[in-house]
């Protein structure tokens, strides 16, 4: 063996660039990898075939691979890793890495490249994929020489955990991973030259826990901030809401930090919110947001939010602070460490006299925004929100550790309103993207990282269509995900937004040609069932929560049910609409909010 062999492997032997990139995931503590192959990335492929230590779950479209990997670190806390191939293996990778940038998803996508003297030349399955994927990703690398591809590798790591987390591409091109490469030692990266850790400023805090002291009416507004902070966060939340009595809401990303059955949660607040949330974010003269970036969904009309109070906005991201709210206190840095110094500051403090505050919000709360009304004759057609109160509460008899995954439209609004979480990292949704064919694929992810839990994707028909390809995946694992479709022929926040618009004309909005979803299931060698009236539904949701392996239970609900309460675009928090009998312009739905939809 020559020098020159021995360096460029760890001193036994001599390795190529592919098995230098598993090397070094192995080193970062990488366990699964999703992906597809494509010619491009081969050598990978050929690498993983002779080790062990790194499973790889083959899924059946790259824009899957993206979301069960972003599900795989949401539930996890890790960073997930996708594998791509060139061209349009890369490119349909976009959709994913987008939804991971705008719900901050730490995710490293390694993406096979033409050899480098083929780039610009328009060869096979080639693509600009660092050009392309640039304002998808937190950041991209295209690896031109391979004694820079294992510290590049061990930099997106860095990058894709780092601050506000989201997804890293780094671009190979095929004599990277072919031929010989140096297995280099970790080296101090520019991000570690350039980060100076410290802790959120003194000052900021002080003046935050002063404002705390003197509020009448304060709110804690929590974010996914705080799931990406890890569970500690969630916990610190926890003991500041106790030690200071204040009611703490929360946005889509965010459920689970603290749990929903709890008093002093509000439920989520925005949009879809409850009536008590958003009276309370309009109505509060102190709103300390954590870990949260005052998304439209949530802000309503701009002007209009929360618009007497005293503001505070910790985030780790210093950009997302004055960027849509102004602020009156500005701390920047990690949640976790935001909680722990306020907590510290907040001390042996008695929590205040809130009582008058809190008999403010019961007043709302006895406005049962989320009510509906179902008939329990066992043929009366089902409601979409009974059942999934229904899955939630016959979920939580099997005593199960449950992560729920959805897709996007009404069935998730009503699944963030019906299903309660107590814990972090349970909930997976698309929440900046809205990204309809998530939740499926979210739900593999899930399933491989949580093999022993019960893992459910509440779906909708027309977004289970869209990677519906996966059950595939699902059957060649043998995971035992239960994909609970609420089907009521509709996209239905389409047709809501249609109704409520544009005088009920449901243009394409409506499916003609839906498969039957139990054959479907039964084809994916799954197991299909399906409930058309209330009187079956608690049995097929008994019978598919019992069951070892893969169910698809198709639940027909009621095809014109609206989900309410419903803040109008472009209107303020006090403006909800509550139900179908409320007047739209009443609420505040402008024409300039019909442009924001």
């Amino acid at each position: 063996m020559t020098a020159a062999e021995r360096d460029a492997g760890t001193g036994n032997e001599a390795l190529n660039g592919a098995e230098v990139l598993l090397r070094v995931l192995d080193e970062e503590g990488v366990e699964v990898i999703f992906g597809y192959p494509g010619g491009a990335v081969l050598p990978i492929y050929d690498a993983l075939f002779k080790q062990d230590r790194i499973r790889h779950v083959l899924v059946r479209h790259e824009q899957a691979a993206v979301h069960a990997a972003e599900a795989y670190a949401r539930s996890t806390g890790k960073v997930g890793v996708v594998l791509v191939t060139s061209g349009p293996g890369a490119t349909n990778a976009v959709t994913g890495l987008v939804d991971a940038l705008m719900d901050s998803i730490p995710l490293v996508c390694l993406s096979g490249q033409v050899p480098t003297k083929l780039i610009g030349n328009d060869a096979f399955q080639e693509a600009d994929t660092t050009g392309i994927t640039r304002p998808a990703t937190k950041h991209n690398y295209l690896v031109r020489e391979p004694g820079t591809l294992a510290q590049t590798v061990r930099e997106a790591f860095e990058v894709a955990r780092s601050g506000r987390p989201g997804p890293v591409l780094v671009d190979l091109p095929k004599d990277i991973t072919v031929g010989k490469a140096p297995l280099t030692k970790p080296a101090l990266s520019r991000l570690q030259r350039l980060s100076h850790q410290g802790g959120p400023d003194a000052e900021a805090i002080a003046r935050t826990v002063e404002a705390m002291k003197t509020a009448k009416r304060p709110l804690f507004y929590t974010g996914g901030g705080i799931i990406n902070s890890g569970p500690e966060a969630s916990e610190l939340l926890r003991r500041l809401a106790r030690k200071t009595g204040f009611p703490v809401t929360s946005t889509l990303m965010g459920l689970g930090a603290f749990p929903s059955p709890d008093p002093q949660f509000l439920g989520m607040l925005g949009m879809h919110g409850s009536v008590e949330a958003n009276m309370a974010t309009h109505g509060c003269d102190l709103l300390i947001a954590l870990g949260s970036r005052f998304d439209d969904r949530v802000t309503g009309r701009v002007d209009a939010f929360s618009p007497n109070s005293f503001k505070v906005h910790a985030d780790i991201d210093p950009s997302q602070i004055d960027k849509i709210v102004p602020v009156d206190v500005r701390i920047e840095g990690d949640v976790r460490d935001t909680l722990e110094a306020l907590l510290e500051a907040w001390g042996d403090t008695p929590a205040p006299d809130l009582s008058t505050w809190w008999n403010q919000i019961a007043s709302w709360r006895s406005v049962d925004g989320f009510g509906f009304t179902q008939d329990m004759d066992p043929s009366a057609i089902i409601r979409p929100q009974h059942a999934i109160r229904r899955l939630y509460v016959l979920a939580k008899e099997t005593g199960r550790d449950t992560f729920v995954s959805t897709e996007v439209g009404q069935h998730q609004m009503w699944a963030a309103q019906h299903f309660q979480f107590d814990k972090p990292n349970r909930w997976l949704t698309s929440g900046g993207l809205g990204t309809m064919g998530y939740g499926l694929p979210a739900a593999v992810g899930a399933q491989v990282a949580h093999p022993d839990a019960l893992v459910i994707d509440i779906a909708g028909e027309a977004s289970t269509l869209m990677n519906i390809q996966e059950l595939g995946t699902i059957a060649q694992y043998r995971l035992p995900v239960k994909i609970f479709i609420l089907n009521n022929h509709y996209m239905g926040m389409v047709r809501q937004w249609q109704e409520l618009l544009h005088g009920s004309r449901y243009s394409q909005s409506y499916s003609e040609a839906l498969p039957d979803f139990v054959k479907l299931a039964e084809a994916f060698h799954a197991t299909g069932m399906r409930a058309t009236h209330v009187g079956e539904l608690d049995d097929v949701i008994r019978r598919m929560l019992a069951h070892d392996g893969p169910v698809v239970a198709d639940i027909c609900v009621a095809e014109g049910e609206n989900c309410y309460p419903m803040i109008p675009s472009g209107a303020a928090h006090n403006q909800m609409l509550l139900g179908p009998d409320q007047d739209s312009e009443a609420a505040g739905l402008t024409e300039e909010g019909k442009m924001l939809v």
